[in-house]
């Protein structure tokens, strides 16, 4: 069981039933953790936020303080970000940039464009000369590349490394270089190499990466004679659902980024990480409706489900929580209670696929009493299938108890 903050747990206590499902984000405990993040990495080490994992507007703002910039994937998470925290840095990249999109970020003043392909090049360099004609827009190819065996099978997700629609193959690192600096596309200028090849891993694995990632773009850059000032080594460290106490080395992971950034003095190194930063701070809060027993096994049926908070379904794994007691049952009709030791935690839906935790030790857990799942301040609401049955949407609270003021918007 992960108990939540105390601010997380009092506001979730005073809400209503029908003010349930809800998510709640300790916004100081994101800063706190977003600050220690940052000072564990060393000079040399630009630290950009994957949007994609979270871009809820106070979020954005929170960890503005403590990052170098922002990393989007689409012209809507482009314009929703710059609207959020103008005048940040972005960088632009993924799969199948349209013309609009690709239009949007140079209007906009996008930092880096990462790219993809070398039709995402050519588009790149037509609208950067179209629209932008006396800029050079800054470029990374995002490559591709090969993982070691035993790094590969340790990554949840595995970017790279493997067939995959994600950047650029290494067979075609010579022919993009060339195209970058031999005056064939003057709008662009090549800054450096991108490559972001695993999520879900440690420490030891991340630095082994980083170091071949590192390797492979300056062998790459010696062969044509330039140099790279950035190398954006991607993010995906590893948040452990099964045992959400354990928490990424920062310390180590910064101590082993300063010897890579002292062995190639002038390099940039950007990582750009998403769950990392923002799942801790983030609540799922809901209410159990119904406790029953279905061929030996229990189960509890609570508001909300997996069309709120997708992650478990996604990722295949229980989502950490904690049962909070409510011990008054305003109803005249009897209380339904469990008599396991143990109990498996559904939503709503009309799916068996609708699993939030299975065989949570909850021994006499009641209808009404509430649930706080943990680790949903990432891939959590943004990635779920809201409309799915049409159940209302989920409240939304933001705490921020260092400014003693906390904001709440309708789901």
């Amino acid at each position: 069981m992960t108990a939540p903050t105390p601010a997380v747990h009092d506001r979730i206590r005073s809400l209503t039933p029908d003010e349930l499902p809800a998510y709640v984000y300790d916004l100081a405990a994101l800063r706190t953790h977003a600050a220690a993040v940052r000072a564990a990495l060393p000079e040399g080490v630009e630290l950009y936020y994957a949007a994609k994992a979270n871009p809820e507007p106070q979020i954005l703002t929170a960890l503005a303080p403590h990052v170098d910039g922002y990393e989007v994937s689409s012209g809507g998470e482009l314009t929703h970000v710059a609207r959020a925290v103008p005048g940040h840095p972005l960088a632009f990249g993924g799969p199948g940039k349209t013309p609009a999109e690709i239009t949007t970020a140079l209007e906009h003043g996008v930092a880096r464009f990462h790219l993809e392909s070398e039709h995402d090049l050519t588009v790149l360099a037509e609208l950067a000369r179209r629209v932008t004609p006396g800029t050079r827009i800054a470029v990374l190819p995002r490559f591709n590349l090969p993982m070691p065996d035993d790094t590969l099978a340790a990554s949840a997700l595995a970017m790279g490394g493997r067939p995959t629609p994600f950047g650029l193959d290494p067979s075609q690192a010579d022919t993009v270089f060339r195209l970058l600096t031999d005056g064939t596309h003057p709008h662009l200028e090549l800054r450096g190499v991108h490559a972001h090849l695993g999520s879900g891993l440690e420490a030891p694995a991340q630095l082994a990466l980083a170091a071949s990632v590192v390797t492979w773009a300056t062998d790459l850059a010696a062969r044509h004679g330039v140099r790279l000032t950035e190398v954006n080594i991607g993010g995906g460290m590893n948040v452990d659902y099964a045992h959400p106490e354990s928490r990424f080395d920062w310390t180590g992971y910064g101590e082993g980024l300063a010897q890579l950034t002292a062995a190639h003095p002038g390099t940039v190194l950007r990582i750009e990480p998403g769950r990392a930063l923002t799942a801790y701070c983030g609540w799922y809060a809901t209410e159990v409706l119904d406790v029953k027993d279905s061929q030996g096994e229990e189960f509890a049926v609570v508001r909300g489900g997996t069309h709120h908070l997708r992650t478990p379904a996604t990722k295949g794994h229980d989502q950490p929580c904690a049962v909070l007691p409510v011990e008054s049952w305003p109803h005249p009709w009897p209380r339904p209670t469990g008599r396991a030791e143990h109990v498996t935690l559904t939503g709503q839906l009309c799916t068996p696929k609708d699993l939030l935790a299975r065989r949570v030790p909850a021994p006499g857990l009641r209808a009404g009493d509430r649930i706080a799942f943990a680790l949903a301040g990432a891939y959590a609401w943004n990635i779920s299938h809201h409309d799915f049955l049409m159940h209302p949407r989920p409240g939304f609270h933001f705490l921020d108890s260092d400014s003693d003021s906390d904001s709440d918007t309708a789901g």
